[in-house]
């Protein structure tokens, strides 16, 4: 396992040249290529080696933790990125770049060996600059993509300290922007990011115990399911009744969705694109069921406005029991 530069480990003359060779045989590709990080003039193609290469790693996480200055590397890379982000300069090769450090991060916060040590060091804050761009050129679209690549790593572990860590750094707005202005790709990554959060009983209380975020997300559902009218997207449709769906377990939501389910899902326009997908076709046979079943008593809509949102850690007496996933 690397543990320092090579330049730190290198003596000199030809007798050290020829014990270095026989280290160098001796080691793992995936450790050559970490060691080649801390060369500058190598650390560009190292990185895409082992963005292209780390499903082939299965150690490739935990090594990059535990070596020494890897992490801080690719922070490293990250960081030099945001003088460009605004004014929008980033280029397409460092966009390439910065994304192939991001692709490496994701496998960190995939692995359950250093999910946690990642979230406590707050590395995917790091990445929020990132996501907070608006830029549309494609360097930026595939950055943001990039991205939401770590997030998604983190909420599809099914652990409620990474979505606690998320709704407390506040990643919904970023979510909500992108599932607004993003491409398609990332529309869809951002909306399953949402319903894997509000699957979370932790998220289910912090969208609908505030009024303003609960209508900032059913604004923003409502906006997509208009557009996939027109431009239909199985896949990102299928993220969205499943929020709406899960949004309707909380009874204040569900209130609220009796008046503001868009008419799209009422009135078969999506029939066709949904014709392969029984998943989702039976999810919203369910959701409309639902909303059409006999109130029970007619409580205020989420709120307050005011006065600040419950506890969203894990920890939170609001938070409950995470509900099993769907």
């Amino acid at each position: 396992m690397p543990r320092l530069p090579p330049s730190a480990a290198r003596g000199s003359g030809g007798c050290s040249a020829v014990v270095q060779a026989e280290k160098d045989t001796e080691m793992k590709p995936e450790e050559r290529l970490l060691r080649d990080l801390y060369e500058p003039e190598l650390r560009g193609n190292a990185l895409a080696e082992l963005s292209k290469k780390r499903e082939m790693f299965n150690n490739l996480a935990p090594l990059m933790w535990h070596s020494f200055g890897s992490i801080i590397i690719l922070i490293q890379e990250i960081l030099s990125v945001y003088p460009a982000l605004s004014p929008p300069t980033l280029t397409a090769c460092a966009s390439s770049r910065v994304c192939n450090a991001v692709a490496l991060l994701q496998s960190v916060a995939s692995h359950p060996e250093t999910r946690t040590p990642f979230l406590k060091a707050y590395i995917p804050i790091y990445l929020y600059p990132l996501l907070n761009t608006v830029s549309s050129a494609r360097s930026f679209e595939s950055l943001r993509l990039t991205c939401l690549g770590v997030i998604g790593a983190l909420v599809k572990a099914d652990d409620t300290e990474a979505i606690g860590f998320l709704l407390q750094s506040e990643i919904i707005p970023l979510c909500l922007r992108i599932m607004e202005t993003g491409e398609e790709l990332s529309k869809t990554v951002a909306t399953y990011i949402v319903e894997r959060i509000v699957l979370d009983e932790a998220g289910l209380q912090y969208i609908c115990f505030n009024m303003g975020r609960f209508f900032a997300l059913a604004s923003v559902l409502q906006t997509m399911v208009i557009s996939l009218a027109e431009q239909p997207s199985a896949r990102l449709l299928k993220h969205i009744i499943c929020c709406y769906h899960r949004l309707t377990d909380h009874p204040r939501a569900l209130e609220a969705l009796r008046i503001r389910l868009p008419e799209a899902l009422k009135n078969g326009t999506f029939v066709h694109c949904l014709k392969d997908d029984p998943v989702a076709r039976n999810y919203l046979r369910q959701l409309l069921s639902t909303l059409a079943a006999p109130r029970v008593e007619a409580p205020q809509p989420p709120g307050p406005t005011e006065g600040g949102a419950p506890h969203a850690g894990p920890g939170s007496s609001q938070a409950g029991p995470s509900r099993v996933r769907r």
